[in-house]
């Protein structure tokens, strides 16, 4: 593939500490999709104690970790929230998963006590008896194709007023009750999809990676690719557990 001449660099946030469901598949997602178009893509790992800058970035990748490590996470981001804030206020692209993805809101309330969170969404999420485990299917306004993925949370994350990342087809979502999973808020999605998420959901992949570049370099078409593998992974877990 000739290249562009474009570039985008992903910030993955404290992958020693965020990485509890191999959510690192995500970024190798990103890069292998940018690198196929001629897209110049570097990722770039913060680790605790490392100093982030947040104007470098194009994409920021936040994993999940368990409630102690959320909280060790915390209290590192909340030194430079507003550095965070900034950007996400900016139009900065972010992907948090599971325990990121509640670290986005006020706070996440456990049996061991309070982590607050970063209040970059206004969400909140707070523990309840029993784990949302399953698969999950759901519809999003951000794909033409279902978006599949794995569950496993103990939290129950209250959206408020935000616009959803889907509807949910099969599994639990947010809190099993509302029918929604995730949030999405200017370019920021938070989701509790594992599986990793962006391998069997292109699209998804896409569209933060085109948002990444129209927040760099203005209005951008992605050259289409040669999707037939991921669609048939989507296919079949849709058709199992939606279909049937």
């Amino acid at each position: 593939m000739e290249k562009t001449g474009k570039k985008i660099v992903i910030g993955h946030l404290y992958p020693d500490l965020l990485n509890l469901y191999g959510d690192r598949g995500n970024i190798a997602c990103m890069m292998q999709r940018c690198i196929w178009r001629g897209i110049d893509a570097e990722t770039v790992e913060f680790n605790t104690g490392d100093t982030i800058d947040f104007s470098k970035l194009d994409i920021v990748l936040l994993g999940g970790g368990s409630d102690r490590e959320q909280a060790i996470v915390c209290g590192n981001l909340l030194k430079i929230r507003e550095q965070f804030r900034e950007y996400v206020e900016d139009g900065g692209v972010v992907i948090a998963v599971c325990g990121g993805y509640q670290l986005l809101g006020k706070y996440y309330k456990t049996e061991q006590g309070m982590i607050e969170g970063l209040n970059l969404v206004d969400i909140y999420t707070e523990q309840e008896e029993g784990r949302l485990i399953d698969n999950i299917v759901l519809k999003s306004d951000l794909a033409d194709m279902p978006v599949v993925g794995f569950e496993n949370h103990g939290g129950r994350t209250c959206i408020n007023d935000n616009k959803p990342f889907g509807k949910v087809l099969y599994g639990s979502g947010n809190d099993g009750k509302s029918g929604y999973e995730g949030v999405v808020y200017k370019n920021v999605i938070g989701t509790y999809l594992h599986g990793p998420l962006l391998p069997k959901n292109p699209q998804i992949c896409d569209y933060l990676i085109r948002k990444a570049l129209e927040r760099k370099y203005g209005p951008t078409e992605l050259a289409a690719l040669n999707d037939s593998q991921e669609e048939a992974a989507n296919a079949y877990i849709y058709h199992r557990f939606v279909k049937e």
